[in-house]
């Protein structure tokens, strides 16, 4: 199959958080359509956040677009300057009141491939320590530790419908663990 080619492209909104596109494309075998894009001034980083116990850090909040709530991971905006890794770090501390002392990387994706160009950075934090409360109370109703059986549990169940937190945590519990228990690394 042929990429599809971008004719020109028109912008509808745009504010420094998300723009709205229209763009004309030639997608191979349909002919030249009009394609919405949402396109993202900058790129997220969310983080894995695990205690020496097998623990793992978590948020509770509601999310008013979607009328839900559930559990999330400590994510944010990358800022202009800023690395991912750097910007994963300020939104734990942030978000839950902890300061990581280690952030690997753990993954990277797209979280919206067929209509943005939200860009996921996903990290792995380890020893962190309490600094106080979260600075930033709007973001979560608990901060929580839960147990690796719990996190299982919520995401069966659900209850982690954010799909960056989702992505990430499967991923940590799927083939990063594999290859770290396989010896063949982890990325």
């Amino acid at each position: 199959m042929a990429e599809w080619a971008v004719h020109g492209r028109r912008q509808v909104y745009g504010s420094p958080w998300v723009e709205l596109w229209l763009d004309d494309v030639d997608i191979p075998g349909v002919g030249r359509v009009d394609h919405h894009v949402l396109r993202m001034p900058k790129e997220c980083a969310n983080a894995v956040v695990t205690d020496g116990d097998g623990r793992f850090l978590l948020l509770y909040r509601h999310r008013f677009i979607t009328g839900r709530w559930g559990w999330e991971l400590p994510a944010g905006w990358v800022e202009p300057g800023e690395g991912p890794a750097a910007a994963a770090a300020r939104e734990i501390e942030e978000e839950t009141g902890w300061r990581p002392a280690e952030v690997v990387p753990l993954t990277e994706f797209d979280a919206m491939a067929g209509i943005s160009t939200m860009r996921f950075h996903s990290f792995h934090a380890t020893g962190a320590t309490r600094i106080g409360e979260p600075a930033d109370l709007a973001e979560a109703s608990r901060v929580e530790w839960l147990t690796e059986g719990e996190v299982v549990e919520l995401l069966g169940a659900g209850e982690v419908a954010d799909g960056a937190s989702l992505a990430a945590l499967s991923y940590f519990l799927g083939p990063h663990r594999l290859a770290v228990r396989g010896g063949g690394g982890a990325r």
